[in-house]
């Protein structure tokens, strides 16, 4: 097991990441071939990450990573290099590779950097790289206690608690300085029931964000364990989803995975600017329902993708993408607006300091409207009601997608039935759109357990929806139902 993490480590975190004087020369070597910008990124990175399984606790670990990562942009080249060693030469040699991969013209000139003010959307009295290892362990040691005890059925438990205290610094040749610390945190518990026959089904659940550890007072290992134990249990003995056309509803929050999949991800500036996305060259154009206004915002309080700087040091945004069915904007990093002719909107996030920054999600989520959930069910005749989402894949070009759902259940004459196994939602990501034919008043962000991959790089995000209704969507599953 690793060692309790001291306070006495903690006036360590204050000190400077790089001496302002150092990263001015970086920028100015960075430069030394002429190019149009350049930018240093520092990141100290400190870890935490304990698993149980087998009803024992099987690893846990803190770890710290640290580097620097050097951007060059001449015209329409891109150099980047890092470096994890913070030794003086090691850090010109990567400006100087990134300047020489850019490859500009022109000659190395002094520059200045002065800090800019920056918003607070989570701030934390103690980080939680200074909370005792001991603490997090009991978190997962508790998850599975609880699981356990919710149900005989209950027959596996894996449980993990995650965290980072993440410290930046972005700088760049307009003077502008940003520094940041960054907490996130996960509790999590995947579970296995086994029922008659053998029969053996899954439960996923968890949740956390930018917030402190007292967090898990309220949102308790027992809250999860439980929710992950019902989950598993209650598609126990499910029927066999009918395939076809049929009207589905989405449940509120971790729903709103389908809405970052199927239509995010296409709104993200890289996609728009090389013109692989369904809605480039749509801007102002109806492209859903005019219930349908959906929202990305990177300023939500302790929410799990929110940053009070992108990492480009930029503030991050509350963006408006289509409103009341319209589409209003793109998420934008520096590079992709500046190639398009407009303006960042603070979405440029990487993984790393060993990665480039690309534009992306925060948290995105689909406005309220005014029916009731209740209601909504009700307006079902015959459809399909999915709780959970599990895994999905989605094409950018042509906006297809398939998702997974691991909890569903059938709608019949406006309630909800028998639970529903090997469902799957499939479709287009406009079409879906076009299709809401209901919006619950019912908004809810998913818990804090969200993680979005693109081009090799995870980040953390965050979605959220409220109860929604989607005519005509075709659901796979392993019966073949009769065509209305």
């Amino acid at each position: 097991m690793a060692k309790t993490q001291s306070n006495a480590q903690a006036p360590q975190r204050q000190r400077v990441l790089l001496p302002h004087g150092l990263v001015e020369r970086l920028l100015s070597a960075a430069m030394e071939r002429g190019a149009d910008f350049a930018e240093v990124y520092v990141e100290r990175n400190e870890t935490t990450a304990v698993t149980l399984e087998e009803k024992q606790v099987k690893s846990a670990q803190a770890g710290l990573s640290q580097g620097v990562g050097v951007r060059v942009i001449a015209g329409g080249r891109v150099g980047y290099a890092y470096s994890d060693d913070l030794d003086d030469e090691a850090l010109f040699r990567a400006a100087r590779t990134a300047a020489f991969i850019a490859h500009g013209s022109g000659s190395e000139r002094p520059f200045s950097v002065a800090r800019t003010p920056l918003p607070s959307f989570y701030r934390l009295e103690q980080h939680l790289a200074d909370v005792a290892v001991g603490d997090k362990r009991e978190l997962v040691v508790r998850v599975n206690k609880a699981a356990h005890a919710f149900d005989k059925r209950i027959k596996q438990v894996m449980a993990t608690y995650a965290d980072s205290t993440k410290r930046i610094l972005v700088a760049n040749t307009r003077g502008h300085l940003a520094e940041d610390t960054q907490d996130l945190c996960r509790l999590s518990a995947m579970v296995v029931a086994e029922g008659k026959g053998g029969e053996r089904r899954q439960g996923f659940f968890g949740g956390g964000g930018r917030v402190p550890f007292s967090h898990f007072d309220t949102f308790t290992p027992e809250v999860v364990a439980r929710e992950a134990a019902r989950q598993a249990l209650a598609s126990m003995g499910a029927a066999e989803a009918e395939a076809g056309q049929q009207t589905v509803v989405l449940a509120p929050g971790w729903s709103g995975i389908l809405l970052h999949e199927a239509v995010g991800h296409g709104l993200e500036a890289d996609f728009i600017r090389k013109g692989t996305s369904l809605f480039a060259g749509k801007l102002g154009q109806k492209v859903a329902s005019e219930l349908v206004t959906v929202i990305d915002d990177g300023t939500m309080a302790n929410a799990r993708g929110s940053l009070n700087v992108d990492d480009e040091g930029q503030p991050t945004q509350f963006k408006v993408l289509i409103e009341r069915g319209v589409l209003k904007g793109y998420m934008s990093d520096s590079l992709n607006a500046q190639l398009m002719g407009g303006a960042t909107t603070g979405s440029g996030r990487r993984e790393s300091f060993k990665h480039l920054p690309l534009p992306r999600m925060t948290n995105t989520y689909l406005a309220p409207g005014e029916d009731t959930p209740e209601d909504i069910v009700k307006s079902v005749d015959k459809g399909v009601y999915c709780a959970n989402f599990g895994g999905g894949q989605v094409d950018i070009t042509n906006g297809n997608f398939v998702f997974e759902v691991s909890e569903a259940y059938e709608i019949k004459k406006g309630k909800l039935g028998r639970p529903l196994k090997g469902v799957t939602l499939i479709g287009v990501g406009p079409e879906a759109l076009k299709n809401v034919t209901r919006v619950g008043n019912d908004p809810m962000p998913d818990p804090g357990m969200g993680t979005c991959g693109k081009d090799g790089q995870s980040v953390p995000v965050g979605v959220g929806l409220p109860t929604v209704r989607i005519d005509h969507m075709t659901v796979g599953g392993t019966k073949v139902g009769a065509r209305r």
